[in-house]
């Protein structure tokens, strides 16, 4: 009796990756390692990945949706910063991971996927749909302030992580970070 592909494969493929990519960063994400945690044979990850730069893809993607959802649970802009916030710090690999690579996978000239449309940006589209609801207007009315707001909240996020900002301190980075957003929803300079 032929054996039948597992359906849940490329999922626990990525579930594998990611907790690989979490304990060791990019020395622990082979093609091997992921099939072995994977509980599968390196040829069955190779017919569902076609190599580690898809699989990267692959979480990448993951990662993007994660940080949408995060967006979402908030009801209001302030409460959406604040999701995204918590996500970053409560999953610094991937969020490094996010930011590290998600530009050399899509979007520079050597990759291979150069000049292909990126599957979208769904925590962008939430945010611009908050911002929408709140101000009014089209989304892409909202596009400096959407910038503005993204740039507070990964630069707070990089900083934390990092620890540039000392834990010691965090509680008072992360009180500036709110009211940092809270005034920019003012919208005092017209963005």
């Amino acid at each position: 009796m032929p054996r039948r592909p597992d359906p849940d494969l490329e999922g626990k493929i990525l579930d594998a990756a990611q907790e690989l990519w979490k304990k060791g960063g990019e020395k622990g994400l082979t093609m091997r390692a992921v099939a072995k945690a994977a509980g599968t044979n390196t040829p069955a990850v190779y017919r569902r990945f076609r190599d580690r730069d898809d699989i990267l893809r692959g979480l990448l993607q993951r990662i993007r949706l994660q940080i949408a959802g995060s967006l979402e649970r908030g009801s209001t802009p302030e409460q959406g910063c604040e999701g995204y916030l918590d996500f970053a710090l409560g999953h610094p690999r991937e969020y490094e991971l996010f930011y590290q690579h998600n530009y050399d996978l899509h979007h520079s000239p050597r990759s291979s996927r150069a000049g292909v449309k990126s599957m979208g940006q769904p925590a962008k589209d939430a945010m611009r749909r908050k911002l929408q609801a709140t101000f009014g207007g089209s989304p892409e009315d909202q596009e400096r302030l959407l910038t503005a707001l993204w740039m507070v909240v990964h630069g707070t996020a990089m900083l934390l992580i990092a620890k540039t900002i000392l834990p010691k301190d965090a509680e008072e980075a992360r009180s500036v970070f709110s009211a940092t957003v809270r005034a920019l929803l003012r919208r005092p300079d017209g963005l």
